[in-house]
């Protein structure tokens, strides 16, 4: 859940909150110790007199785990010492004004709004859970969709239906099917190959191609050409079997993913209906 999150977030806001990757490394590379600046009691991190909050602190150690990195003392150590070196940088930025430059409070405007975007959809997955029946209807679904047989079909390509019409006498006449299709399709991805679409359920084509593609029978060519928006087909069915879907389980989370998006796409287009956008 968290990466797709973070990547809708990212999509819709120009800023990135990166957590850890200089704490890991130094988790990596060398043995805990103290922080400089750690108080002994209580465990405060104070940096010329400015507290960093345990919030913080935690907020760095949950993006390092929810990245899949093991907690242990030495990454939490580590983090500390990371928080302390960006306060020391934060206060020598804030010494030379930086933070009064509109270029930087822009970025770190758009910041803020990352953080808040990607909480707000966090929000909306955990407020409106998908269920695994939910899950299990769009997977049948899926799988009606995909039909019962998957195909090895080849095809030439043309634009105009005369031509298509040519290729299906000559074919008639004994021609070459391969030949044909790379002297004259125009699909760059299948004529060098003789026009070959290597296997595929029926549902990887657009509705036309598809149909007549179920309607024939092993070796048959189509007897006229098939019109599509990419232009006129003249298909060979060369082979044709049982399609086997992936089980639930094996597809369960790319749904959860897929209805995850389709849950924040919908949430922006409500919210987008009802703002009141100018530009002035």
């Amino acid at each position: 859940m968290h990466a797709t999150l973070k990547t809708l977030a990212a999509a819709l806001v120009a800023g990135t909150v990166a957590f850890g990757a200089v704490a890991q490394d130094k988790a990596e590379k060398a043995p805990a110790k103290k922080a400089a600046a750690e108080k002994s009691a209580g465990g405060k991190l104070v940096v010329n007199g400015v507290t960093i909050p345990q919030s913080r602190i935690d907020a760095m150690n949950k993006e390092l785990t929810a990245t899949g990195q093991p907690d242990t003392a030495e990454r939490r150590q580590a983090v500390k010492e990371e928080l302390v070196n960006r306060e020391v940088l934060v206060q020598a930025a804030t010494k030379r004004g930086l933070d009064k430059s509109s270029e930087v409070a822009a970025q770190i405007e758009m910041a803020r709004q990352a953080v808040l975007v990607r909480a707000l959809f966090e929000s909306e997955v955990k407020a409106n859970p998908i269920t695994d029946a939910d899950l299990q209807k769009q997977y049948e679904e899926f799988k009606k969709s995909m039909g019962e047989n998957e195909y090895k079909a080849r095809h030439i390509l043309v634009d105009k239906e005369d031509d298509a019409k040519a290729i299906i006498a000559e074919l008639g006449k004994g021609g070459d099917f391969a030949k044909l299709a790379k002297d004259k399709s125009k699909d760059p991805g299948s004529k060098d190959n003789g026009g070959d679409l290597d296997w595929g359920p029926g549902a990887r084509y657009v509705k036309p191609f598809s149909d007549a593609l179920a309607a024939l029978k092993k070796g048959e060519t189509t007897k006229a050409p098939v019109k599509t928006d990419f232009g006129y087909h003249v298909i060979k069915l060369d082979d044709v079997r049982p399609l086997k879907v992936p089980a639930f389980d094996e597809l369960k989370e790319q749904f959860r993913q897929r209805a995850q998006q389709q849950q924040i796409q919908k949430l922006v287009m409500d919210l987008r209906g009802k703002a009141k956008v100018e530009e002035r």
